[in-house]
């Protein structure tokens, strides 16, 4: 059609037509607002991982600035999880630990427009999470967690030394070209697994349905922001089948899953990979398109300077600070000929090498004989594999909690139940990586013999695992926990990271 124009006689006017149609279609009001929202979840290191091929968030400051570039409706998300765990958090600065002031000060210079409690956040004592909430510049959303007093009221941070409470739902203006704008709501809740005397946990799916029920007639649109299982998800989704989009974490492995009206998506942990959701909402019939892209964050995107500088900056508070902590941090205690996987979704998933190295050492860290080993997946965080030489500052990312090794002795019965039911958590933090301990035609073998329920045995256990988060029924109150040694200060067995490093050394 274009070329008959052009080669018409009339070329003149017709060209002068062609040209007014054009500008007419442009400018016209197509009834529809496009808008972008950048998904991140379970962001615990500043930096990148795995050698710097994966990660950083000034990587992603980059991506998060090309995005405005394209459309200035672009909004910057983080689905829970970010001020704790890491090595860099744990450090202390003029006395003070760090816990977490690094990635607000990230986070403050990338912008984000909307953040979500995940549960790690509330590993900080309250006085410090205070702190992290007094210094962001970015909003929060808190649907179903509040301050534990008598009045349960929610959380709250300072601004010019007043007190601005933490909502429970979010409303978001995005402005059109043509002076109209719509309104955008989020509604949110955190997966109750991390029990503080400082916080209350209201029931997720009653308080989300709340929470969508006062702010739909005031939005055009609602959204989820959640930080819970992906189980959680599907069934917030069934509850709240008109939210077309539930940007969520805890899960920490990239994930897309249909839904009747709409989708649930979450990234990979650490920026490995984040969600690009580009959303077209027409304003007439309230018909709304997602087209969503699960971004790898890699050495192809060049950082952003002015991220990167900060970045540096708490890298080198982690060079100077870790000497207080750990001896020689650099030192190189061990050469692997092969890669020990600590990578996220196999830790969580199946029985690894580094899994197996950490299990094993904490069965030596003891003078008595130990049966058998067992830590929760979810406790190695470095995800990222280690090879060739290996640090004691290479460990301490592995396993940033830290924490003491303890000696129990179980009756066999429990000890099935607590296999089994890390079996089954396959996929999530619950995953036991175990030592001395396999499972062939269905029957749980310890150090090569077949598991007697009746049998008492002795295990080395994280101390985590002890205090019944992950394994429910698997606390010092059991019954079938017949005792527990609590190692001395002095013992390497009070630190896991030190039990793993002292191991390495006389291997």
């Amino acid at each position: 059609m274009i070329k008959k124009i052009f080669s018409s006689r009339k070329l003149h006017n017709n060209l002068i037509l062609f040209i007014a149609l054009v500008l007419f279609s442009c400018n016209r009001d197509d009834n529809t607002i496009s808008f972008t929202f950048l998904q991140l979840n379970d962001v615990y290191e500043i930096a990148p991982i795995q050698g710097g091929k994966f990660g950083g968030l000034a990587r992603v400051e980059t991506l998060h600035k090309q995005l405005l570039d394209e459309n200035e409706n672009s909004f910057l998300f983080m689905a829970g999880d970010f001020l704790n765990p890491s090595l860099i958090g744990s450090l202390k600065v003029n006395g003070e630990r760090i816990r977490g002031k690094q990635m607000v000060e990230v986070m403050n210079a990338m912008n984000f427009d909307l953040v979500a409690f995940g549960n790690h956040e509330f590993d900080l004592p309250y006085k410090d999470l205070q702190k992290r909430l007094n210094e962001s510049n970015f909003p929060w959303i808190g649907g179903n967690v509040y301050f534990n007093d008598k009045n349960n009221v929610p959380f709250y941070k300072k601004v010019n030394n007043k007190k601005e409470h933490i909502p429970e739902t979010y409303i978001k203006e995005i402005s059109d070209t043509d002076g109209t704008s719509l309104k955008v709501g989020f509604v949110s809740v955190c997966i109750p697994s991390n029990p503080k005397d400082y916080v209350v946990y209201d029931n997720m799916f009653k308080k989300i349905r709340t929470s969508y029920a006062a702010i739909k007639d005031s939005v055009d649109v609602v959204f989820g922001l959640t930080h819970v299982k992906v189980t959680h998800d599907k069934r917030i989704a069934k509850l709240l089948p008109n939210i077309p989009l539930i940007m969520g974490g805890h899960d920490h492995t990239n994930m897309l899953i249909k839904t009747a009206g709409g989708i649930i998506t979450k990234a990979d942990a650490n920026a490995k990979t984040v969600y690009i959701h580009r959303i077209i909402y027409n304003k007439e019939t309230k018909e709304i398109s997602i087209n969503s892209e699960l971004k790898e964050i890699n050495t192809t995107i060049k950082p952003d300077k002015n991220v990167s500088l900060i970045i540096d900056k708490w890298q080198s508070i982690l060079n100077s600070e870790i000497s207080n902590v750990i001896s020689n941090p650099n030192e190189v205690i061990y050469t692997s000929n092969e890669y020990l996987d600590g990578r996220d979704k196999p830790i969580r998933s199946k029985q690894t090498n580094l899994g197996k190295l950490i299990t094993k050492s904490m069965a030596l860290a003891f003078d008595e004989n130990i049966d058998c080993s067992l830590v929760n997946g979810g406790s190695i965080r470095i995800d990222d594999q280690l090879y060739g030489d290996i640090t004691p500052m290479d460990i301490f990312r592995v396993l940033p909690f830290g924490g003491a090794v303890l000696r129990v002795k179980i009756k066999g019965r429990l000890l099935k139940r607590v296999l089994d039911y890390g079996e089954m958590a396959s996929g999530t933090g619950a995953y036991l990586q175990r030592y001395n301990i396999h499972k062939s035609k269905s029957v749980w073998f310890v150090n090569e013999q077949k598991l007697l329920e009746d049998k008492i045995y002795s295990v080395a256990f994280s101390d985590y695992l002890l205090k019944g988060f992950d394994i429910p029924f698997l606390s010092e109150e059991n019954e079938e926990v017949y005792s527990i040694y609590y190692p001395l200060e002095d013992e390497i067995a009070n630190d896991i990271r030190k039990t793993v490093v002292a191991y390495l050394k006389t291997n």
